[in-house]
């Protein structure tokens, strides 16, 4: 099960948060930037993912890239996106690639295809909103996926909160209908490779749905620049297992926070990894 390996990568090193690999340009020193066309953005951005994987790999069990932040550079961003995925994996990471694929049956599994036997990603995050046939072709022997449940965002309310019928809110509706569609692939630790998006920036309804979704690893979102702290996390774990936290900019961009120059990215990122880890952990 893909839960099962990322679940002892997280045991392992003791740390159950994952980096968000979210660059843009403007965060790259701009000495690593050689000119202006795509080509030459994306080779700095994977030069740049490459120095934070090196600088983090062996602290942190997990990477997630935003596929947006590639595909915003055509077929030069894409191919960096592909390049960072098999670096990250050659350095050991467990790999969560983000980019919210959902569809009719047909063209889903092209999307599964695509992130999963082409790119090699470990995990991918889904959107349920077509129903059952548009996520089931992303349910693959081997691979996890995490469907988004209750978002970070602050328009999530607009849908995710509305009350149903039968008094459930459209957040907890999709969580019932996660839980069931990983009845199938609960590992030996007692989560499925089935996941769910859930935003530490609402802690309540985090807590509550690790109570109502007790074989449901969490991928949580939310933590650091969007607002969400440790104390608003915890409610993710139970004896310590869980829920893996992501955070992006406040890791990519942590030399900003600790006054230094852009060319010590690294050594900030993986001095706030550390700090992120240890405040998480102290929490859990």
């Amino acid at each position: 099960m893909s839960t099962d390996i990322l679940i002892e990568k997280i045991t392992e090193k003791k740390n159950p948060t994952v980096a968000g690999l979210d660059p843009l340009c403007d965060y790259l020193p701009q000495s690593m930037i050689t000119g202006n066309s795509p080509a030459e953005k994306a080779d700095a951005i994977l030069r740049f993912n490459k120095e934070l994987i090196d600088a983090l790999c062996d602290i942190v069990p997990a990477v997630k890239p935003q596929a947006a932040y590639y595909e915003l550079l055509g077929a030069d961003g894409y191919r960096a996106f592909c390049e960072t995925v098999k670096y990250a994996k050659s350095k050991g990471l467990y790999v969560i690639s983000d980019g919210k694929r959902n569809d009719i049956g047909s063209t889903a599994s092209a999307y599964s295809k695509g992130f999963f036997d082409c790119i090699g990603t470990d995990a991918l995050t889904v959107n349920a909103y077509l129903g059952f046939d548009g996520v089931e072709p992303f349910l693959v022997e081997g691979k996890a996926i995490y469907i988004l449940v209750k978002t970070s965002n602050k328009g999530s309310g607009q849908l995710q909160d509305l009350e149903l019928t039968n008094g459930k809110k459209v957040y907890e509706h999709i969580g019932d209908l996660v839980a069931e569609w990983g009845e199938k692939s609960v590992g030996k630790y007692g989560y499925s490779d089935v996941g769910a998006v859930v935003g530490a920036t609402y802690p309540e309804q985090l807590s509550a749905l690790r109570e109502r979704l007790p074989h449901t690893f969490f991928l949580v979102p939310g933590y650091g620049a969007q607002g969400g702290a440790a104390k608003d996390v915890a409610g993710a774990f139970r004896n310590g297992l869980g829920a893996i936290v992501n955070s992006s900019r406040g890791i990519m961009c942590a030399y900003k926070k600790q006054g230094l120059p852009p060319e010590k990215f690294a050594e900030a990122a993986r001095k706030e990894a550390i700090r992120m880890r240890d405040e998480i952990m102290g929490e859990i």
